[in-house]
């Protein structure tokens, strides 16, 4: 499976199931999608401002509720592994990517695992494990929380360079040669990590020893 980064911007997610993993795969997109949840009954627990529906589909229900919702992608998350297989060819049919909860490992065309995902604005980092294991996903997000701290900072810091480079008429050679060198720079994590110094500074600093111009 190669992992991609999808924009679910006024998109809908439809989300079969109720339960504690229906709820979790809830919040996972309504920070971003429209996510609609059926299930004949809800979980106490937090389903991240989705919409709610009160239905128990059966499996030749499934089909109408893709063609009603038209989503970007369905989630198969009930207790009923029948329900889920009919979710998944319901998807499959009308070519909607799918996440079905209750299988693991090997996938048919078309599904998706969601994987754990550390965020430091704009800095994204997932781990999956292709459904095999996902305490170990959660166990390395954890990780990786701390590894990428302060990665939004240098990522901002880093384009608005790689603009002013550009706008400067730098070469790409040494613009590329330029940015490289402020993200591998030590003493620029540092000042953004401290914020006792500043960052611009230190990242021009490196810019003019790479460059011989100072930014």
């Amino acid at each position: 499976m190669i992992p991609l980064l999808h924009d679910f911007t006024d998109e809908t997610v439809l989300v079969f199931g109720g339960g504690s993993v229906g709820a979790r795969k809830a919040r996972r997109f309504a920070r971003e999608a429209e996510v609609v949840v059926v299930s004949p009954a809800f979980a106490d627990a937090d389903f991240g401002g989705a919409e709610r529906v009160r239905e128990a589909p059966d499996a030749d229900e499934v089909a109408d509720w893709l063609d009603r919702a038209e989503p970007a992608l369905v989630v198969a998350a009930t207790d009923d592994g029948g329900l889920n297989a009919a979710v998944e060819a319901a998807a499959d049919e009308r070519g909607v990517l799918v996440n079905r909860t209750d299988v693991q490992g090997e996938r048919d065309p078309g599904s998706v695992v969601v994987p754990a995902t550390v965020r430091d604005d704009p800095v994204t980092v997932a781990v999956a494990t292709g459904g095999e294991s996902p305490a170990l996903s959660k166990h390395l997000r954890e990780r990786l929380a701390d590894e990428i701290e302060g990665a939004g900072a240098m990522a901002e810091l880093t384009a608005d360079l790689r603009r002013e480079l550009k706008g400067d008429g730098v070469p790409p050679e040494d613009r590329r040669a330029a940015v490289r060198a402020v993200a591998r720079s030590d003493a620029v994590w540092k000042a953004l990590d401290s914020g006792a110094s500043n960052p611009r500074q230190r990242a021009n600093d490196v810019v003019a020893d790479v460059t011989g111009d100072p930014t």
